[in-house]
């Protein structure tokens, strides 16, 4: 089972994966951006792909978002929550007054912004494919620092300039594992992502879409409106509910608002990230199989 994440080696995206012992074994092919990865699964040239999704300072990642919504029709089948310390690195001997030229993925630096204006308001901000990629580049240029992960430096023979330099602390990004099929069994713990387009826009139309998840008791954790990329202010609405598709409530709000308000396009029931994620994967997807057997025993005694 091969996996891409947005490489180089070194990058936050890696980091994340690493975290998940049970794919330790699995084979990772390095990508440089989220959207080849979304697109490399969806056409079957890797089995996952491995994707950020949201980051706690700058929201959505709008391209893995508009991929995932408009383009592919993949599953996701986790998510991983990852602690974000924010480096700045540059070759060894480099002072923050001699740094003329920060590089790093667009979402690394738009969570250093107010530390890049306070301690180097002169200096040019350089996009790069990834963190791990902005290492790289800060290895061969003398007067270029990086932001990204210490273990990026360490690979690329980098210095910390600055430490834990994001503008706020507590960051965390967010990930998400895909697949073309499949949906694990329940956990417990379990979050429901689908995309909602209302089919007429009136005044009330998103309130009644609600309403059928307050009528059932369905908490929305996450809901981003995206342009659908057809008419300006014509909008689509990505929700993550806690509860699973196998879940008989959540399958009734679903039918209800397919029925009568939007379209759903379904993204994936999967376990939520939190304390002991991994060990509810597993006894779950272990009492699923029980229960399907335990049940078919019982059907296949039904006469015709």
């Amino acid at each position: 089972m091969t996996i891409a994440y947005l490489g180089p080696p070194g990058t936050f995206t890696e980091q994340a994966l690493h975290t998940q012992t049970d794919l330790l074994d699995q084979p990772t092919i390095p990508m440089r951006t989220f959207v080849d990865i979304l697109h490399a699964t969806r056409d079957g040239e890797v089995d996952q792909g491995f994707v950020a999704i949201e980051n706690a300072i700058e929201g959505p990642v709008n391209v893995t978002l508009d991929t995932l919504a408009f383009d592919t029709d993949l599953l996701i089948q986790r998510e991983v929550v990852l602690d974000i310390r924010m480096q700045l690195m540059a070759q060894p001997g480099t002072t923050l007054e001699e740094i003329k030229v920060v590089a790093s993925h667009p979402v690394a630096n738009a969570q250093c912004r107010t530390f890049l204006r306070s301690h180097l308001p002169d200096a040019t901000v350089e996009p790069a494919n990834s963190t791990a990629d902005a290492a790289r580049i800060a290895a061969e240029r003398p007067g270029v620092a990086a932001l990204g992960p210490q273990n990026a430096g360490d690979k690329y023979g980098l210095e910390i300039v600055a430490e834990d330099i994001a503008d706020h602390k507590g960051n965390q990004t967010r990930f998400l594992l895909v697949t073309r099929t499949g949906v694990p069994a329940p956990s417990g713990h379990d979050k429901t992502t689908v995309v909602l387009t209302q089919r007429h826009d009136h005044p009330g139309s998103l309130v009644a879409i609600l309403q059928e998840f307050a009528a059932r008791n369905i908490n929305l954790s996450k809901l981003t409106s995206r342009p659908v990329k057809k008419n300006l202010g014509d909008y689509c609405f990505i929700i993550d509910l806690e509860g699973h598709i196998a879940n008989d409530v959540v399958a009734d709000c679903l039918k209800n608002i397919r029925a009568k308000h939007a379209e759903v396009k379904f993204l994936g029931s999967y376990p939520a990230a939190g304390n002991g994620s991994d060990e509810s994967r597993f006894r779950s997807t272990e009492a699923w199989k029980e229960a399907s057997n335990w049940m078919d025993s019982i059907r296949s005694q039904v006469g015709d």
